[in-house]
Formats: structure tokens, C-alpha cells, sequence
């Protein structure tokens, strides 16, 4: 019997860092689903249903805060789990996010990919 892969949509318009993030969470055995705007990011979240979303802050079409307010209107997304990366270190759109509660938020000039990835398992093994 083999087990089902995680699945993890990465929201996320730098492609750089999306690139990265999937490689690496492949590696560690996940699904990825990627996505560059809040609105197709949005979408995907809701017909997909992944097990955690990882959530750029700063985007086009529809910024993270307002993606992450938009999701916790659906009956799935209200539980969703929400990892918030972001460039922004300023306390009020951090407290934003936790009050849509997101379950953590790294900013991206700090990020150490192994902590992302501990979080990740802590949520969803």
C-alpha cells in the first residue's frame, strides 16, 4: 500500500524562489501545485484542496492578505492550513495574517528553507 503525497500549492510571483521551493519539497517527497497571483492562487486552492498552502504576502491581481481573507470565507478554506512568506517585516500585516489564521509566516530575507520545511511537517507531516 502506498501512501498518498501531501499535496503543497505554493503561492508565490517570484520565480526564482517558487523554483526553489518546489525542487526542494519534491525532494522531500510533496506534490506541488504553483501559482504566481492571489487570484489564480485562489482558485486553486479551492478546487484543489491542498493540504497546506504556502503564501506570498506581496503579489499582482490580489495580494496574499486579501487571498488568505477571500479563502477563509469558503467552508474548506476556514481551516486551511496557511504558511505565510513574505518580504514585509512590518508587525501590522504580520498581525493580519495571524488574525486570518495562518498558521506561520517567515519573512523571506530570514528564511531558512529547513525551518519552512519543519513547519510543514509539524502541520501536515
Amino acid at each position: 500500500m502506498t501512501d498518498k503525497k501531501k499535496i503543497i500549492l505554493v503561492i508565490e510571483d517570484e520565480e526564482p524562489l517558487r523554483r526553489v521551493l518546489k525542487d526542494i519539497l519534491t525532494v522531500e517527497g510533496y506534490s506541488i501545485i504553483e501559482t504566481k497571483d492571489g487570484v489564480e492562487g485562489l482558485e486553486r486552492a479551492l478546487k484543489e484542496h491542498p493540504d497546506l498552502i504556502l503564501l506570498d504576502i506581496v503579489m499582482p491581481k490580489m495580494d496574499g492578505l486579501e487571498m488568505l481573507k477571500q479563502l477563509r470565507t469558503d467552508e474548506w478554506g476556514k481551516t486551511a492550513p496557511v504558511i505565510v512568506l513574505t518580504n514585509l517585516s512590518d508587525n501590522e500585516d504580520v498581525a493580519k495574517a495571524m488574525e486570518s489564521e495562518a498558521f506561520e509566516y517567515f519573512v523571506k530575507t530570514d528564511i531558512k528553507i529547513d525551518e519552512v520545511i519543519a513547519k510543514i511537517r509539524e502541520k501536515i507531516g
